[in-house]
C-alpha cells in the first residue's frame, strides 16, 4: 500500500494501490502516517517526496470502505481526526521540506495531500478535483486550510463549491502547483527537487515553514516579533556560521543540519 525508500537524503513517499488509483483505505492511511512519522524523526532524511503509482496520485478517500461503513453505522468511522488531520498536520509541520510529484489524478483528500505540500511538481497530464461537495460533504484533509492561502478566499470558496476539475495548466496559472511538466520527467523533475532541497539549509527551510504559518494567523506586529526569535535560532547554527564564513571566501556553502 505504501512503498518507502531512502537515497541521496531524499524519502520517497510512495502511494501504491495503482488498481484502485491510490484511494486511501484506513490501513494505508495508517501506514501513510508511520511513513510520514519515520521520515520525520530520521536525522539523515533531509527532505520528503510524497507520490503516486500508476496513472494516479490520488483519488482521495476510499469510497467502497467509506460506503461499507455507512452501512453499518459508522459514518466516518472518525478516520478524519484519527488519519487525515495528523497526517495533513504531520506533512506541513514537517521540519524539512516535502515535495508532491502529482503524477495524474488528484481528487478530494488527494487533492489535500497535495496542496498541505511544500512544492508541487504537476504531470502535464494531472488533474485535480475537490470533489467533496459533489458527494454531499465538506472539505476536510486540511483543504479549507491550504486552499485559502495559496489561492485566496473568493477563489477557494468557488473551487470548493463547484468541484470542477483543473487540468495542470489551470492549476498552475491559479497558484495551485509549482511547476508542469512532462508527464514522462514528473518524477524525475520531483525527485532533483527534493535533492537540491536535501543539500539546502534544512534548519533554516524549517524555520521558514513555522514563520510562514505563523504569520498566516497573526499580525504584522506579532509575526515581526516571531521572525525575531526564529532568526535569532538560526544565527546560532553551524549551518549559519559555516554559511557565512563560505561567502566571505567566495566558496560554496555546505550545510549540514546543525
Amino acid at each position: 500500500m505504501i512503498r518507502y525508500d531512502v537515497a541521496d537524503a531524499v524519502a520517497t513517499i510512495t502511494l501504491d494501490r495503482p488498481e484502485a488509483m491510490n484511494s486511501l483505505t484506513a490501513a494505508t492511511k495508517e501506514r501513510l502516517l508511520t511513513a510520514l512519522r519515520d521520515a520525520a524523526q530520521d536525522r539523515e532524511v533531509r527532505a520528503v517526496l510524497l507520490t503516486g503509482s500508476g496513472r494516479a496520485f490520488c483519488a482521495g478517500q476510499d469510497l467502497r470502505e467509506h460506503a461499507d461503513n455507512l452501512e453499518a453505522g459508522r459514518g466516518l468511522a472518525d478516520t478524519v481526526r484519527e488519519h487525515y488531520n495528523p497526517i495533513v498536520e504531520l506533512i506541513t509541520t514537517m521540519p524539512k521540506p516535502v515535495v508532491a510529484a502529482v503524477n495524474g489524478v488528484a481528487a478530494g483528500a488527494g487533492a489535500s495531500l497535495a496542496f498541505a505540500c511544500d512544492l508541487r511538481v504537476a504531470s502535464e497530464k494531472a488533474k485535480f478535483a475537490l470533489a467533496f461537495a459533489g458527494i454531499g460533504l465538506a472539505p476536510d484533509s486540511g483543504a479549507s486550510w491550504t486552499l485559502r492561502r495559496l489561492v485566496g478566499q473568493g477563489r477557494a470558496t468557488e473551487l470548493l463549491l463547484l468541484g470542477e476539475p483543473l487540468d495542470a495548466a489551470r492549476a498552475l496559472e491559479l497558484g495551485l502547483v509549482t511547476r508542469v511538466v512532462a508527464a514522462d520527467d514528473v518524477l524525475k523533475t520531483a525527485q532533483e527537487l527534493a535533492v537540491r532541497l536535501a543539500q539546502g539549509p534544512t534548519l533554516a527551510y524549517a524555520a521558514t515553514k513555522r514563520a510562514l504559518a505563523y504569520a498566516a494567523t497573526h499580525s504584522l506586529s506579532d509575526s515581526l516579533a516571531m521572525e525575531a526569535d526564529i532568526q535569532d535560532e538560526c544565527v546560532a547554527t553551524l549551518d549559519h556560521q559555516n554559511a557565512t564564513r563560505a561567502f566571505l571566501a567566495k566558496e560554496r556553502p555546505t550545510f549540514h543540519a546543525e
